[in-house]
């Protein structure tokens, strides 16, 4: 019996370190999945939406710990019933969402794998059950080498994932999964494989007359886009650094437009108030979001092909060719 409580010992905590990690590195594309649960058509929360970031860091933290204090045999009852109970939590909303075909990507292990609703489910169940016979033999969980070193790299481990917390938020996720990562080509993205659905199906720029200008940014030699999903919820200070990063691509021979959803009376008050010298397309929020965790953040382009991913505080770090 030992030997089946130290196999799922081990299987669960490398399961909740992996899971937590990849949403670790990109906190916020966890809140934006949470925004999704908590939204009317879902679970009808809508007051939760503005807490989304606080609550998926918690999560995320509480997730990626207990992983860590199941590995190192830190706490080991507490451990194994705190893992109970998210792994319920996560077991109802992976649930729900299959059942009810309301969240077709829970996000549970971030970008970097994707499964089924179905089967994020049923990965769930068999956790349950794993967790549950660590419950049952908890007092065969010990520490791997000694308690004051399990105590230590527990707390270690929480300030170091505190500050990789922090750094993505600040600049960028350390890691990028989605299909705009830096050397990715955008083109290629679009292109059907089969019957499969294409990673990057709905990048579609559009002019405030309503021309499409989808293929003729992506065919640019050289191109900068400032992406702002929401204008009203950019970091007004971020367009001073805006201003100057992008009148220096216009003179290195840059095309250079503004990404955004909002309107476009929006951007001409920014437009004015901070001297812009370069217009705005329209694009789908969810895709703006994708692209890059930054409001407003910078994208290059080299004929489709990233290039280069800045957040707005770390515009002094652009690299123009």
């Amino acid at each position: 019996m030992k030997i089946i409580v130290q196999i799922c010992r081990f299987f669960v905590a490398f399961t909740f370190i992996f899971s937590g990690f990849v949403k670790l590195i990109d906190p916020l594309g966890s809140a934006y999945k949470f925004q999704e649960y908590f939204g009317a058509d879902v679970l009808n929360l809508e007051f939760l939406i503005p807490y989304a970031l606080p609550f998926s860091i918690l999560l995320i933290l509480a997730e990626i710990m207990l992983g860590v204090m199941l590995l190192v045999g830190y706490l080991p009852k507490f451990t194994v019933w705190s893992l109970l109970l998210l792994i319920t939590v996560f077991l109802f909303l992976t649930w729900y969402s299959a059942y009810y075909n309301k969240v077709t990507d829970c996000g549970c292990f971030g970008d970097a794998v994707k499964l089924s609703t179905w089967g994020t489910f049923y990965k769930n169940v068999v956790l349950v059950v794993l967790i549950l016979v660590l419950v049952w033999k908890s007092k065969l969980i010990t520490p791997i080498i000694s308690v004051p070193i399990a105590k230590w790299s527990t707390f270690l481990s929480f300030f170091a994932f505190l500050y990789i917390t922090y750094y993505v938020l600040v600049h960028l996720p350390i890691i990028d999964f989605r299909p705009y990562a830096i050397g990715e080509n955008i083109p290629e993205g679009m292109k059907f494989v089969g019957q499969e659905l294409p990673p990057i199906h709905d990048f579609y720029l559009e002019s405030n007359d309503g021309e499409n200008l989808t293929d003729k940014v992506l065919s640019d030699k050289k191109a900068l886009l400032v992406i702002m999903y929401n204008i009203s919820k950019s970091d007004r200070d971020g367009f001073t650094n805006i201003k100057k990063v992008t009148d220096m691509a216009l003179k290195n021979g840059y095309t250079v437009y503004a990404l955004s959803a909002s309107l476009n009376d929006e951007f001409i008050d920014i437009k004015e108030e901070f001297e812009l010298n370069f217009d705005m397309l329209f694009c789908d929020e969810t895709t703006l979001k994708t692209i890059i965790r930054a409001n407003p953040g910078i994208l290059t382009l080299q004929e489709g092909t990233v290039t280069g991913k800045w957040n707005w505080i770390d515009t002094d770090k652009v690299k123009f060719n």
